[in-house]
């Protein structure tokens, strides 16, 4: 009696932005962070954002040199140094962001100190930090503020670096298979993970819970501190920062990933939770709009926005993260990780250097006109327009996803099909 073969087997839940085989499915964490970033902009009336901090990490950096930043331009029109990053919601965003990456890293028992087992990645990781930090700037933020908080804002500039960002990725995946760049095709393997035994792995989790409690207490006395002050707003980056790191950890959100699997693998699962997360947060933001009577935040759409998108999506394939990976994974031990958020402050600074030395804001930035959607209807006529092109964002991901799908399934039941004809 011949047996029936078992039914073919279906992948689709492999690119289900419902599920995930690590942490949190990235689905519903892009509409949650979407959902928050608008509730983050209603109380604060400034978006989530980390670039402008880094500039200002760079400015603080240099002025330790002996420099005088204060004088560059950009420090004076676009990013003030004032204060120190304890004294700003952006300064508290980043720290709160890295906070929250390692509390959930923590917590999850992610966190060990890695490096690459090439060595040639530092240098990658910093090369690709500074072309993405300098053009993050150059076009007004990075895939936060000119991407995820910008698209919401229903500001023009942010489509354009959202469309040139996907040609900057495609680029660098073009320059990452290059030989030159891969190294050996058979690198030394990373040193093997060491294997503990049961009173070890006891005392490392102690260890990781102590730790955790010391921050949560840390930043918990911080927001009392600025309460107390009578400066909520930093107790409100405090908050929000650490469930924006906690989420990011926790749901693997990485937006290089989002663009670089759709030129390598044709995976569009973070793509497709990206597009859910931009919907829910210009839905939530229009709301916001709507309510309060708030002005959308627009930013300059010309060249510096196309050469700037096209300049960070490269640079984030090349240094293996965008802003938003490169945290979380520091908090996770990665240390190329640490290595490509240096470059990204450097580059974020030569900008800033450059924006009147080298004239980059006289040539590329100056003749830009601000162009916001609600010109177009206003504020509806804007949500109209957003929710439209985000579903021409999907459907263009569509070849990819139906090929994806069919090439894991026909690899699924093959063993089924070869089982089929030995019977």
């Amino acid at each position: 009696m011949t047996s029936s073969p078992p039914p073919r087997a279906s992948h689709r839940s492999y690119d289900s932005v419902l599920r995930a085989r690590v942490g949190l499915p990235p689905g519903p964490v892009f509409a949650a962070l979407g959902a928050l970033s608008a509730a983050y902009f209603a109380i604060t009336g400034t978006v989530w954002a980390v670039t402008g901090e880094f500039t200002r990490l760079g400015g603080h950096a240099v002025e330790l040199l002996g420099a005088d930043p204060g004088s560059w331009t950009y420090y004076q029109e676009v990013t003030a140094l004032e204060g120190g990053p304890l004294d700003r919601t952006d300064g508290w965003i980043v720290i709160a962001m890295l906070a929250g990456s390692l509390l959930a890293a923590l917590w999850a028992d992610d966190f060990r100190v890695r490096t690459p087992p090439l060595r040639r990645r530092f240098p990658q990781a910093l090369a690709g930090g500074i072309v993405a930090g300098f053009g993050a700037r150059l076009a007004f933020g990075c895939n936060l503020a000119a991407m995820f908080t910008g698209i919401p804002q229903f500001s023009l500039h942010a489509w354009l670096f959202t469309l040139t960002t996907a040609i900057g990725t495609w680029l660098g995946v073009q320059l990452i298979r290059q030989r030159w760049w891969r190294g050996p095709t058979r690198p030394v393997p990373a040193s093997a993970r060491q294997h503990l035994t049961a009173e070890q792995n006891r005392r490392r989790r102690v260890r990781h819970l102590s730790a955790f409690t010391v921050i949560v207490a840390a930043l918990a006395a911080a927001c009392l501190l600025y309460l107390l002050t009578e400066r909520p707003l930093l107790a409100v980056a405090v908050v929000f920062g650490t469930v924006f790191g906690a989420l990011i950890q926790r749901g693997q959100i990485c937006f290089t990933a989002a663009f670089r699997d759709l030129w390598v693998t044709r995976k569009t699962k973070l793509s497709d939770a990206l597009v859910i997360g931009l919907a829910t947060a210009v839905i939530t933001t229009f709301v916001v709009l709507l309510v309060t009577g708030m002005d959308p935040l627009t930013k300059p759409a010309g060249w510096g926005t196309v050469i700037g998108g096209t300049l960070f999506g490269l640079g984030i394939v090349m240094a293996g993260a965008c802003e938003t990976g490169m945290m979380y994974r520091a908090m996770e031990g990665q240390t190329v990780a640490w290595v490509a958020f240096g470059g990204n402050v450097i580059g974020a600074t030569v900008l800033a250097y450059g924006w009147d030395h080298w004239g980059i804001h006289r040539h590329l930035v100056a003749s830009a006109p601000p162009v916001s959607l609600t010109s177009f209807g206003g504020l509806w006529g804007a949500l109209v327009i957003s929710l439209v092109l985000l579903a021409l964002w999907w459907l263009a991901m569509s070849p990819r996803r139906t090929s994806r799908l069919s090439r894991l399934n026909a690899e699924g039941s093959a063993p089924a099909e070869r089982e089929e004809v030995a019977a």
